[in-house]
């Protein structure tokens, strides 16, 4: 079986290649991004043969070009690729989000490839800030103020009008939070930004400012990759929601990184101090981020355990924990957006 990833190199490409390097049914990777490794490639990233492709570039013939003949010949096209910074700069953004989202379906059309597994998110989903869990059913059409959520549903229309075509099978992915250690620099970079001294995270945090009422479900990206793989070999179409095991509260993220010691914040002076450290180019990623976390609904994933027989091995607060750690060390690998910070 012949696999095309685009964005193969961050936070959930890096493991999705290790997954499907070491199945003997995927007997060719090519891995698509826009800054391919240094070479010769270390493992995960020696398993592919890599094509530089920026999705949200200028010139759309020749993305479009670039892009089909790096599909030619696969059975199935895994779309990872997404930008989350700069976070000041919304077009950019939207060029790699949603506009990169309809060239790799329009590539995969012209390339003739049959199957297409693209990962969208809870970010996707409209407000459902209870506790009750929801199916792939609850509508996609995000949270306004929120400009990850607004290029989620957006490209949800987007696999909605592939779909309606007909002429191929379309799955998308909706996981919660994606961790794991090897992203700790990226995530750091991301989330945090260069002002939080992230080594106090190994439990030396004074006191957890958490805004009271958030909970979050999360899922290891070695377990989302397993649902990719079984996505990819059986040949999935529709929706599917991945979660791991609980749901993550501001005292078992205490527990972590601060030895319990938690303060609750109401939400809304939550959100105007992140806007304050947004505008003022502190915090990387602006208020939205909060809101969107505030009104995601809990996930109901019984249908992947159903149709993928997908069982993931660690819980929700097992996932968070690598990750802190991995922020914590500053852990990355040797592609570029996974580069670890210099010590």
């Amino acid at each position: 079986m012949r696999v095309a990833v685009v964005g193969a190199s961050g936070n959930v490409g890096t493991a999705v290649l290790r997954r499907l390097a070491a199945d003997a049914t995927v007997t060719s990777l090519v891995a698509v991004v826009r800054r391919t490794p240094r070479r010769p490639p270390p493992a995960p990233y020696d398993a592919a043969t890599w094509v530089a492709c920026d999705v949200g570039a200028a010139d759309d013939a020749a993305t479009l070009a670039t892009l089909a003949d790096a599909f030619a010949g696969a059975d199935a096209v895994v779309h990872l690729a997404w930008a989350i910074q700069p976070s000041h700069d919304r077009e950019r953004l939207r060029a790699t989000n949603v506009l990169g989202t309809r060239r790799v379906l329009a590539a995969a059309r012209r390339a003739g490839v049959a199957h297409v597994v693209a990962m969208s998110s809870v970010g996707a989903y409209s407000p459902s800030p209870g506790d009750e869990p929801r199916d792939e059913s609850w509508p996609t059409d995000g949270v306004r103020s929120s400009d990850y959520s607004v290029d989620k549903a957006a490209v949800e229309r987007l696999l909605d009008e592939a779909e309606a075509e007909g002429d191929r099978a379309v799955a998308r992915l909706r996981p919660a939070l994606v961790f794991q250690r090897a992203a700790g620099a990226e995530q750091s970079r991301y989330f945090l930004g260069p002002a939080v001294p992230t080594r106090l995270l190994d439990g030396d945090v004074p006191v957890l400012p958490w805004p009271r009422g958030l909970r979050l479900q999360a899922v290891h990206a070695d377990d989302l990759a397993d649902a990719v793989r079984e996505a990819v070999v059986r040949q999935a179409r529709g929706a599917f929601n991945l979660a791991a095991a609980g749901v993550v509260r501001g005292p078992d993220v205490a527990a972590l990184v601060s030895r319990g010691r938690l303060r609750e914040v109401p939400p809304a002076a939550a959100r105007v101090a992140l806007r304050a450290a947004w505008h003022a180019r502190v915090a990387p990623v602006g208020p939205g981020w909060l809101d969107m976390g505030m009104s995601a609904p809990l996930l109901d994933t019984g249908r992947a355990e159903r149709e993928l027989d997908w069982r993931p091995a660690r819980t929700a607060v097992e996932a968070v924990h690598d990750a802190v750690r991995g922020v914590a060390a500053g852990a990355g690998t040797a592609s570029p957006p996974l580069r670890a910070r210099r010590t």
